[in-house]
Order: C-alpha cells, then sequence, then structure tokens
C-alpha cells in the first residue's frame, strides 16, 4: 500500500528532527557542564517530547 502525501510529509518531519539533533550532538562538546545540563533540562521539559508523540503514534 502507497504511502498518503500526509504520512510522507511527516517522515520528513522526522528526518528535520534527527538533522537539528545531531547539531545539537555536534555542539556539545564546546558547551560547558553547565550549559550542557541546562540544554538537557530545556529538552526534557520540552513539549510535546518526542516520546510522547511516539506514545501518540502507537495507541490504538
Amino acid at each position: 500500500m502507497p504511502l498518503s502525501g500526509e504520512a510522507i510529509r511527516t517522515m520528513n518531519y522526522v528526518d528535520d528532527i534527527s538533522v537539528t539533533l545531531r547539531r545539537i550532538l555536534t555542539t556539545m562538546p564546546s558547551l560547558s557542564e553547565e550549559e550542557r545540563q541546562r540544554v538537557a533540562e530545556h529538552i526534557k521539559s520540552a513539549d510535546p517530547s518526542y516520546e510522547s508523540v511516539i506514545t501518540a503514534l502507537s495507541a490504538k
């Protein structure tokens, strides 16, 4: 069954998120420990989270 345009577009969004996460990982070595902690807390408090989206997609 072929994917709809909306499904393909959504998968492209996921690819964009992956690129952003790679950029974050690339930047991490240049951050101080305090900055790393602040970035980590900011990511943890982001809403919606990556995990909440996966949970929503997995719900039946």
